[in-house]
């Protein structure tokens, strides 16, 4: 599949190299496509990746990873020459400055704002619960980390499950785009968790069930 991943920092670093490894063609937008940041992402991907500006990124792709800030995707997004029948995975958390929640929440998400601004794309949250060291390994102990998907298109959802199973995530179905409102603010707990109370980055949320 061909797969825009935006942001070269550690975690479109992270799951553009890993889709470049399994066989995808990625193409990592950046804002400076000549930096050593996306350079080195570029190496890490190998011969099946490329690098250019994100709307470049965005035109080759059918799948687009949101691996930017919050603040800068409406601007990223509106530069792009069509959306139109993309996928567009949102990993993207609107945390406040201090890291401690959400700007966003309850009563709306990001994602579903990036909806509303790009009703021609099909929005899918996932990712956005996990650390850069789990989706570089997402395997801990016998099992692997789950993927929160939620999303109002069934299709799309059904392709971003495989890019997560591709990976060795195990997605979890959370119904429609809405339950973005959840999802956006579990991750601020992780965060919280990895940060302020010493987990650091090698945890991960899985749910149990009997």
């Amino acid at each position: 599949m061909k797969i825009a991943v935006l942001g070269t920092g550690s975690v479109g670093g992270a799951l553009g190299c890993r889709w470049a490894q399994a066989g995808h063609e990625v193409f990592f937008g950046a804002r400076d496509p000549n930096s050593g940041e996306a350079q080195a992402a570029l190496e890490r991907a190998g011969a099946s990746a490329r690098v250019g500006t994100c709307a470049d990124a965005i035109a080759a792709a059918q799948a687009v990873l949101l691996a930017i800030p919050w603040d800068q995707t409406r601007s990223v997004l509106q530069a792009a020459r069509s959306l139109r029948g993309k996928i567009l995975m949102d990993c993207i958390n609107p945390l406040t400055p201090d890291l401690m929640g959400v700007t966003l929440g309850h009563t709306t998400s990001a994602a579903e704002q990036i909806a509303e601004w790009f009703p021609e794309a099909r929005v899918v949250k996932a990712f956005n619960t996990l650390s850069a060291a789990t989706m570089e390994n997402p395997r801990y102990g016998a099992q692997n980390a789950h993927v929160f998907i939620c999303g109002d298109d069934e299709e799309a959802k059904g392709t971003v499950k495989e890019l997560a199973m591709v990976l060795g995530f195990e997605p979890v179905e959370c119904g429609p785009l809405k339950l973005a409102r959840q999802l956006e603010p579990l991750a601020a707990l992780y965060v919280y968790l990895a940060v302020f109370q010493g987990w650091g980055g090698d945890c991960a949320f899985r749910m149990l069930k009997r």
